[in-house]
């Protein structure tokens, strides 16, 4: 299931820095291009919550 281009435009990551998200169709998620959060989209649906979304292998993405 693919994702409307408009949607895409609009999404933000849901850090405070309100970041523009970047999209991988093959893996199903959004990625922050800020903090590098990875978002899923489950059934088509960018699921958009601090507490789903995965960290970048690098472990640095994370700020306190």
């Amino acid at each position: 299931m693919t994702i409307d281009a408009q949607l895409l435009e609009i999404l933000a990551c849901p850090d405070t820095h309100h970041a523009p998200l970047s999209h991988d169709a093959a893996a199903g998620t959004l990625t922050c291009t800020e903090c590098g959060r990875i978002f899923p989209i489950r059934d088509g649906i960018p699921v958009l919550l601090l507490d789903e979304a995965t960290l970048p292998a690098s472990g640095d993405a994370e700020r306190s």
